[in-house]
């Protein structure tokens, strides 16, 4: 037999493409030639698949060998080809049987001595795979793991193409890899037992993460920011098996997974630089990857020094803030990432920090307002609570008295979002955060007195209908921190007083 035929896939953004390996080994010139719009490092296989097979024991006639990748319309990217390639190449040579391959799909990169190596992106592959009824994938063995995630599809690991060919000939017997979820309790690297005083800041990050909204933190140098932004990441709820599908997706595309330990079991807690690129924090390049948003998808974005980023970097978070996702368009498609992310942003007041306390604080007016300034009017709207660190005194540093503990805060959290859970069950909704304005009226309604409450703050405050609408989306969360089914007008006072702060330091 000449013609031969494997089923593969790419990669494409978070989702897989079905790629069908065609290979014709045919008496003619001894040649190597390959079809099928292929990128630099996929025309490279064909000198690692020659070279794997003889180093493998398999004996290379020489003969005229074409392969074509199809579909030709789809870019094929990545070394993910290699296994299927060389395995098409023995069928056609007759050293396996295809009937061996009929419903089974195969992806690894090869070495030169025929070893099967580690590819990204496994798991969106078995998934799809599942879903159009394949029976069984042959990976690599580094990534068996991570593909048995998804429990119902046989996943056969390699270690190498000639425990490959043993396999498929019937020869070898591997048994289907075995991938359990493990549930982990989250962890961080600061508890909120650690943070002395602080009480309305700690208040703030209990509500913030109990209806998934966005945080910002305004405070002179060392009052506890960023010490209370990273205990955040310990007071997330348990991450649900979906979610933490859906989480590793990303992280398998962007090769950022464990072997021993594939699947994420923990909500991420990212925290990125002020030198980050438009790419790295969005997502994008020439060939589009997530970026820092994505990775952050069902956790937290921690900015911390908020001034320090470039004005359009921050300015490109606006649209993902709002539709909890980025879409990135290229002349030859448009891509889709998740980026339902709570973020998080500490920054000072002003250059030197110690604004409005006119004593301490050097700065002009004109060097504040510029300061200030480079937080957009826009950008601001879409926090739903900003609140001050005020500088730690000392009897708080060395009081006796006891901090709550993350675990505690914890607890009400979850029983918050189980209140959440319960309400929204049979809809997208998952946390408050998500609530559109026809949400609201159905799932956030008033009464007399707290329509009257809210006119008052709109006028006074000259609120935008976005941030009229966080602040009813921030009382449904308190309310449900006190187990409350109707929003109270105590609610909405607190969740406008969390509104107070950027008219303070902007004007508003």
């Amino acid at each position: 037999m000449s013609f031969s035929r494997v089923l593969s896939a790419s990669i494409e953004g978070l989702s897989a493409e079905f790629v069908d390996v065609e290979a014709d080994v045919s008496n003619g010139l001894p040649v190597f030639n390959m079809v099928g719009y292929l990128s630099s490092e996929v025309k490279e296989a064909g000198e690692r698949v020659r070279t794997a097979i003889r180093n493998s024991g398999f004996e290379y006639p020489p003969k005229r060998t074409v392969i074509n990748l199809s579909p030709a319309a789809l870019r094929k990217r990545g070394a993910s080809f290699d296994l299927p390639i060389a395995v098409s190449i023995l069928i056609s040579l007759g050293i396996v049987d295809p009937a061996r391959v009929k419903s089974c799909l195969l992806a690894g990169e090869l070495s030169l001595d025929g070893k099967v190596r580690k590819i990204p992106g496994v798991l969106p592959i078995v998934t799809e795979a599942e879903k159009c009824g394949v029976k069984y994938c042959i990976i690599p063995k580094e990534n068996e793991a991570e593909g048995a995630l998804t429990g119902n599809m046989e996943i056969i690991g390699v270690k190498d193409l000639a425990e490959t060919v043993d396999f498929l000939q019937g020869k070898k017997r591997i048994s289907p890899a075995v991938s359990k979820y493990v549930f982990r309790e989250q962890k961080a690297e600061v508890d909120f037992a650690d943070i002395r005083g602080q009480e309305t800041v700690r208040r703030a990050a209990e509500i913030a993460v109990a209806g998934g909204h966005n945080l910002l933190l305004i405070g002179p140098p060392g009052s506890g920011k960023s010490m209370t932004a990273r205990a955040v990441a310990g007071i997330l709820p348990p991450i649900e098996k979906e979610e933490s599908l859906e989480i590793t997706k990303i992280y398998s595309v962007m090769d950022m997974l464990r072997p021993e330990a594939p699947m994420i079991v923990q909500r991420p807690f990212r925290e990125v630089h002020h030198t980050v690129t438009r790419a790295a924090l969005i997502g994008g390049g020439t060939v589009p990857r997530p970026g820092e948003i994505s990775l952050a998808h069902g956790g937290v974005l921690f900015l911390d020094e908020l001034t320090e980023y470039r004005k359009e970097i921050l300015e490109m978070l606006r649209q993902p803030l709002e539709s909890r996702c980025v879409e990135i368009s290229r002349a030859y498609g448009k891509y889709r990432f998740p980026a339902g992310f709570m973020l998080v942003a500490a920054m000072n007041p002003c250059p030197c920090g110690c604004y409005p306390d006119m004593e301490k604080c050097k700065c002009t007016p004109a060097q504040i307002r510029a300061y200030l300034g480079k937080i957009s009017m826009p950008f601001l709207d879409r926090i739903d609570l900003c609140t001050e660190a005020p500088r730690v005194g000392y009897e708080d540093l060395n009081g006796y008295q006891e901090s709550e503990s993350s675990a505690e805060i914890r607890r009400r959290v979850c029983l918050a979002r189980d209140r959440q859970k319960e309400r929204y069950r049979g809809t997208a909704i998952k946390i408050n955060a998500e609530l559109d304005v026809n949400d609201l009226k159905k799932y956030c309604r008033l009464g007399k007195r707290g329509q009257n409450l809210m006119e008052q703050a709109f006028n006074a405050m000259k609120l935008t209908a976005r941030a009229y609408h966080k602040i009813i989306r921030t009382a449904r969360t308190i309310a449900d921190l006190e187990g409350e089914e109707e929003i109270r007008v105590s609610h909405l006072r607190e969740a406008i007083g969390y509104r107070t702060v950027d008219s303070k330091y902007w004007g508003r």
